[in-house]
């Protein structure tokens, strides 16, 4: 009885372990959409989030990307790192405490011709005063963030 509890315990340990580890790109609980469903190319090209539409959708890193036109999708196909936000979507600020948190789409800078996501205004604001340091932390972090 001892070893097959000690075995039950192992697998629920394993489980939990697995389960932790993070999606290469954030997507939220209920979606497979990355960015929320915005075309990422938008906020390179028009300065703003714009949202992505189903007849432009794309897989790519086991997520859906969306985009507002044929166009954009084809940008993003051809050089996706150009476009993808750093660190699969998640928030910069966040990686760069060594955890994650959810990208939100509307919370967003470029900087150095690179997308980043925050969780909120106010987590935007304390990264936007030292983007600098906070993408060399995140970098030290990413990808074993999640993992």
């Amino acid at each position: 009885m001892g070893s097959s509890k000690s075995i039950l315990l192992f697998s629920l340990l394993v489980f939990i372990t697995t389960a932790r580890a993070e999606a290469p790109i954030y997507t939220s609980f209920f979606s497979n959409s990355a960015v929320g469903g915005y075309d990422p190319v938008s906020y390179f090209t028009q300065g703003q989030p714009v949202k992505g539409k189903p007849q432009f959708k794309l897989r790519y890193k086991a997520a859906d990307w969306y985009f507002s036109s044929q166009q954009h999708r084809e940008m993003f196909q051809n050089n996706p790192d150009k476009y993808m936000p750093q660190y699969g979507g998640y928030c910069a600020w966040a990686v760069a405490h060594d955890t994650t948190a959810k990208g939100d789409p509307l919370q967003w800078t470029i900087y150095q011709d690179k997308l980043y996501l925050n969780y909120d205004k106010k987590i935007q604001a304390d990264w936007a005063k030292d983007k600098d340091h906070w993408i060399r932390e995140a970098n030290n972090y990413w990808p074993d963030v999640i993992k």
